[in-house]
């Protein structure tokens, strides 16, 4: 018997119930262009089938029209090219919400802000809309003292220039530190009398008492995190609807809220159970402030409407870029104030990393890590093998997040632990310079993320962008990993490139396998679910210099679209443009000018 590639397709999409041989009728069909499916074993295809949201047949162009009938909606890509959803190895789509409807600073390609004086320009600009303007507080988001031409953290007195009258409150980029002015200071209750809280800074000016307006990790979180935590139901849906509509536009199918506050949870829990998310968000509770969460009916190794609690977090040290990674060898140039033999921090001692890591595989969580510095990277790897003595190995349980600044020794202990590296290498092109410059030494900076090494072990590992540290965007992300070459063309690693199959596997299949989902995405297979993004070129075709050049064209997510590019760029979009979006802002701000009261310190 004679059976066509179009029957073994039909034959497995039954198997895997995505469509019975009764009915066997595409809904929809994509052909016309270029189909990267991320399956080695069928590396391409000229046409796709969908039924039901899920992938019916792929083959030829000839074969897959057999399965149309006078419902079936035929698209044409026109020379575009279809490939898998992008998923969200790491990232934070909640508070990406606050990034979007915050004032925008970051630095070209992604905001306009260079110096201090563009970084005040654009908070007043910010705060000169009508909607904005009355609301008590000015919030901005994204600025990187790396980047400013002041090579520089602004002070309080900058902000002050503002406005006195009012608190300003503005995040750096890498989401580990703030400044304030001096009024928002003030009913935060700092003062030349506040000490250090446990795991974090709060920097002073010269005569070693008066914060100058930095507030490094726990001291920045301790305001922050009880702000958010008290908004009500409408607003805080206004902001996880603003962070998945900007991951849309990025082509991301599948998201991540990688460090979930009890009331982030129970918000998005909540969206989910009144409609369909537009796309799937997995969630991970911080497991010290959290834990209430990580059980049903949050908890769940499957989505409910698009949402589900897929785990836990856990935070060991701070952030390079803001050089309170916790390192074994000291700082390239240590912070202002530090001593010479400065090697940042942790978060926490050995004894407790230790109890929550047990914890975790205790109940059998997958725990995402974030650990940065090399040292913190050691407490990871005492705290596994210690649990491992008395659960046995955990099956792909544990994850490295970012893992910057990884040795080589620990790239296999990440293989002999089996613990799935997360890495970061956006890291080379926004703040490759800094790393080489100021941060590592340009030894050691050539190795951050190492991405390369993971491949000579024949690990695969998954590449993200920590949104909104970065906006999320995908093909920025591949670029990176890809190339790492620093926003000034500076090679950072070039040892630890990858092809460009690789870098998309790192947010296709490999980051499926890191959520343990891979049966069902992360590659264009029949019976898969159709999640999958048309882009403007075929990202194996094109000089990899160009990767983050290609733009998303649509995001489809179970064969429905989600986003469609209309001609607003991804960065224009971030900034607060309709009414909606503006008001939730307004009253953020409000409710953030009113918690500031109640944080004593």
């Amino acid at each position: 018997m004679n059976i066509t590639p179009i029957a073994i397709a039909l034959l497995a999409a039954s198997s895997a119930h995505a469509a019975s041989p009764a009915n066997s009728t595409a809904q929809t069909i994509y052909l016309g262009g270029d189909i990267v499916t991320v399956n080695d074993a069928a590396p391409t295809a000229q046409a796709l089938a969908i039924r039901d949201g899920r992938i019916l047949a792929l083959g030829s162009e000839r074969d897959i029209l057999t399965l149309r009938d006078g419902e079936t909606r035929v698209v044409d890509l026109q020379g575009k090219t279809l490939i898998p959803g992008f998923i969200d190895a790491h990232g934070h789509v909640f508070n990406t919400g606050i990034q979007a409807l915050s004032a925008n600073l970051l630095a070209p390609p992604d905001g306009a802000v260079t110096s201090i004086a563009t970084l005040q320009q654009s908070l007043r600009n910010w705060v000169a809309k009508p909607q904005n303007r009355e609301h008590g507080i000015i919030l901005g988001f994204g600025y990187d003292d790396s980047q400013l031409k002041e090579g520089r953290h602004p002070t309080r007195q900058e902000l002050d220039a503002v406005s006195q009258e009012l608190p300003v409150l503005i995040i750096h980029q890498s989401g580990h530190l703030a400044t304030l002015n001096s009024k928002a200071l003030a009913l935060a209750g700092f003062g030349p009398d506040s000490q250090d809280p446990e795991g974090g800074k709060i920097r002073r000016e010269a005569d070693g008492k008066t914060p100058n307006g930095v507030l490094e990790e726990t001291a920045f979180f301790g305001t922050l995190l009880p702000m958010f935590a008290n908004l009500n139901d409408r607003e805080n849906e206004a902001i996880f609807k603003a962070g998945m509509t900007l991951y849309a536009s990025f082509g991301y199918t599948t998201a991540q809220e990688g460090r979930a506050s009890t009331s982030a949870v129970k918000t998005m829990y909540q969206l989910a159970q009144k409609a369909r998310l537009p796309l799937d968000v997995a969630a991970y509770p911080d497991i010290q402030i959290a834990r209430d969460v990580i059980a049903p009916p949050y908890y769940s190794s499957h989505y409910l409407n698009g949402f589900r609690v897929a785990g836990a977090k856990l935070n060991l040290d701070g952030s390079p870029q803001d050089k309170t990674a916790w390192l074994t060898q000291p700082y390239f140039v240590p912070p202002a104030g530090q001593k010479a033999d400065y090697k940042g921090y942790p978060s926490m001692s050995d004894e407790q990393a230790a109890h929550y890591i047990e914890l975790a595989q205790r109940n059998g969580w997958q725990l995402l890590t974030h650990v940065n510095g090399d040292a913190a990277i050691d407490q990871l790897l005492k705290g596994i093998e210690a649990s491992e003595k008395q659960h046995g190995k955990p099956d792909r349980g544990f994850v490295a997040i970012h893992a910057q600044t990884a040795r080589k020794d620990q790239v296999a202990s990440f293989q002999r632990l089996g613990i799935f590296p997360s890495f970061f290498p956006m890291h080379t092109f926004y703040w490759g310079d800094w790393h080489s410059d100021s941060v590592l030494g340009k030894e050691r900076a050539q190795h951050i993320s190492p991405t390369g090494w993971a491949r000579e072990l024949g690990m695969i590992f998954t590449s993200h962008h920590d949104s909104p540290v970065a906006l999320p965007d995908a093909m920025r992300v591949y670029y990176s990993t890809v190339n790492r070459i620093s926003r000034t063309g500076r090679p950072i690693g070039p040892d630890q490139r990858v092809s460009a199959l690789d870098g998309l596997k790192a947010q296709t299949l490999w980051a499926a396998t890191q959520y343990k989902e891979e049966h069902d995405k992360g590659s264009l297979e029949v019976g898969k679910l159709a999640d999958m993004v048309v882009l403007s070129a075929n990202p194996l075709k094109v000089k990899p210099e160009t990767l983050a050049d290609i733009r998303i064209e649509e995001t489809i997510k179970e064969g429905v679209s989600i986003y469609q590019r209309d001609g607003q760029s991804a960065q224009e979009s971030t900034a607060c443009t309709d009414s909606t979006r503006c008001s939730a802002v307004a009253t953020t701000a409000m409710v953030a000018a009113g918690l500031l009261h109640h944080q004593p310190h």
